[in-house]
């Protein structure tokens, strides 16, 4: 694991100065995130990771002269060490694919707050992926597939009988009361579960679960 005592270097990368302006106000309002620079596109963005050196990189996918996959592919091959959060828009699900599979290790919609953003920058700096909350349950099943395509792995044995159903309601979009009712448990109780769900599955959030289960094989979506 990464030494996350000292604060996490970010560079971004827009092509929209009124975003990026935006974007810099909330990491200067975030704890434990230095702000090192940014670019209006991929090659302003890999010249300046020469001489900043980040830890984390924040990049729009589409951008004008390089975009955001092909330096995400430039930066993994050569910075493998920086992680690389992709920015998109909601109708992106394809590139946002692109991404993931260039090398990203997570993405965040632009509508994200500072607080996702830097649950995001801190998930991928320790090594984890991260899946914007707002995701579309389409997108996160897609990303599942896709994920799961490239490592076949199984987890099933770390899970019991009870946490697979619960895992599967998750996977359906139940909340924690009506996942209770199906279950015969309380909803503090089905809360108790899914945080326990989360720390083994390494997930942020609700779509991270979907994700890391389906890529798991722990759930199958029909």
């Amino acid at each position: 694991m990464k030494n996350i005592k000292q604060n996490i270097k970010v560079l971004i990368a827009d092509d929209h100065e009124i975003f990026r302006d935006g974007l810099k106000l909330m990491l200067s309002a975030a704890e434990k995130l230095d702000l090192v620079g940014e670019a209006a596109n991929g090659k302003e963005l890999l010249k300046l990771i020469e001489s900043t050196q980040p830890d984390v990189v924040i990049t729009d996918i589409k951008m004008p002269i390089m975009d955001g996959v092909e330096a995400t592919k430039h930066i993994k091959e050569h910075h493998p060490s920086i992680e690389i959060i992709a920015l998109s828009m909601f109708d992106d699900e394809e590139l946002i694919l692109e991404m993931l599979d260039a090398g990203a290790k997570g993405y965040l919609l632009k509508n994200s707050d500072k607080f996702e953003i830097t649950d995001a920058v801190a998930a991928v700096h320790e090594g984890n992926s991260y899946y914007c909350k707002h995701t579309s349950g389409k997108l996160a099943k897609l990303i599942a597939l896709n994920r799961e395509k490239h490592d076949k792995k199984k987890k099933e044995a770390e899970f019991s009988d009870k946490e697979k159903e619960i895992i599967a309601l998750i996977c359906q979009e139940f909340t924690n009361k009506e996942i209770g009712e199906k279950v015969f448990l309380s909803s503090r109780t089905v809360e108790g579960y899914r945080m326990k769900i989360m720390e083994k599955l390494k997930a942020k959030n609700t779509v991270g679960i979907v994700v890391e289960a389906i890529r798991y094989g722990i759930y199958s979506p029909k």
